[in-house]
């Protein structure tokens, strides 16, 4: 399946960089896990940043340490091996409402954070995914004809499509799409006859814009807590 669209170049720079915070690194990085030209592009900043930084790590080091102590430093990350200690093994399957979802590497190695499910309005469910620092992401299930109020957000909203298909104003989306709106945008997710997972993190909670759906804003922060 064709992957439409992608998080930007400036946001692939920032993760591979590691300046995302740790909600944002997840929901990029699973997009990544499903998407070879992003593996491609975070490839290519990764080698450019070590050219980039390679002689400032080493002068920083020289001016550090004297040149024994540096071979030694050296010496022991190269016969160092990774640790092969398993805290928690990676758990690829999920079940929900009699459907059985693949999750990317990235969530399975995350799958022991994902929390309880619970019904949201309509057809709508959540799991948290709560990270080591607190920060806290979701899964989203919007089952066949499930609908989201036409909404903004007083910051930005990242959803990247792990199964199925939503449809907003703009576009269709489907596996691996990853869609960032800032509060500029606003939009009125929906299925149709298909179901939808979706991994989600917000920087600030929903705001609804329309009808008597804006009479939620008082407990947006209960729908989709960041």
């Amino acid at each position: 399946m064709m992957i439409k669209s992608h998080p930007g170049e400036a946001l692939l720079y920032q993760y591979a960089a590691g300046d995302l915070s740790a909600a944002m690194t997840i929901v990029v990085g699973t997009h990544i896990d499903m998407c070879k030209a992003c593996r491609r592009t975070v490839c290519d900043i990764e080698q450019k940043l070590c050219e980039d930084n390679l002689d400032t790590i080493v002068n920083v080091a020289n001016q550090a340490m004297t040149k024994s102590q540096c071979d030694k430093m050296l010496e022991a990350i190269f016969e160092s091996s990774v640790c092969n200690k398993v805290e928690n093994e990676p758990n690829d399957i999920l079940y929900l409402e009699g459907r059985r979802f693949t999750l990317p590497r990235t969530l399975a190695h995350n799958s022991h954070r994902i929390g309880d499910w619970s019904k949201l309005v309509g057809k709508l469910w959540r799991a948290p995914l709560t990270l080591e620092n607190g920060n806290q992401t979701n899964l989203i299930y919007m089952a066949p004809g499930a609908r989201v109020p036409e909404h903004t957000h007083k910051g930005q909203e990242a959803t990247l499509v792990l199964d199925g298909v939503f449809n907003d104003e703009k576009d269709e989306y489907k596996d691996g799409d990853f869609v960032l709106l800032d509060p500029s945008k606003t939009h009125t997710p929906e299925t149709q006859e298909q179901d939808c997972l979706t991994l989600a993190t917000l920087d600030a909670p929903l705001h609804f814009t329309s009808g008597i759906s804006r009479l939620l804003n008082p407990f947006s922060s209960l729908f989709f807590r960041a």
